[in-house]
């Protein structure tokens, strides 16, 4: 069957097999940051922004991507670098493995909630798993990049 879609906002128009998971296709296109992990949709790692809202490749089929937006981690660099900082410099990233899944919800979630308590971060990234850091030094770099965002935001206000 043939898809059409953009990755990255690149348009990418290809023949594919009706069955091949989102997570397979675009690895398969060089997005190395969407990870295979449980393959049950409960881990997280191979989140991806489906019209900029978070996904588990590992349950979707490419297909169902036809005509829509998809990001990785690859699209979003620059932001996925400056929040990555904040998980080195609490000492959150330990072995790397779920950061990308991991940042991507992050990310998502700094679009879509305005000022989250740390509840609402909690329950957003519910569906992360990490088997490293104990999510403290994760919860304590979300909490300074969203102030630090927060205040630059303000900043640009009074300019």
């Amino acid at each position: 069957m043939e898809i059409k879609f953009w990755l990255n906002g690149k348009m990418i128009k290809d023949e594919i097999e009706p069955d091949i998971l989102l997570l397979e296709y675009v690895r398969s296109k060089g997005c190395y940051s969407v990870k295979r992990g449980c393959e049950t949709a409960n881990c997280g790692l191979c989140t991806v922004w489906v019209e900029n809202k978070p996904v588990l490749s590992c349950s979707t089929l490419a297909a169902q991507v036809n005509n829509k937006h998809v990001v990785t981690l690859e699209g979003v660099q620059d932001r996925a670098i400056d929040f990555g900082t904040f998980l080195a410099k609490e000492g959150a990233e330990q072995c790397g493995y779920c950061s990308p899944g991991f940042i991507m919800n992050v990310l998502a979630m700094e679009d879509e909630l305005e000022n989250p308590t740390e509840r609402e971060i909690k329950e957003y990234l519910a569906g992360n798993l990490c088997r490293c850091t104990g999510y403290q030094g994760q919860l304590r770099a979300i909490k300074k990049y969203l102030d630090r965002n927060k205040e630059v935001a303000s900043n640009e206000v009074c300019k």
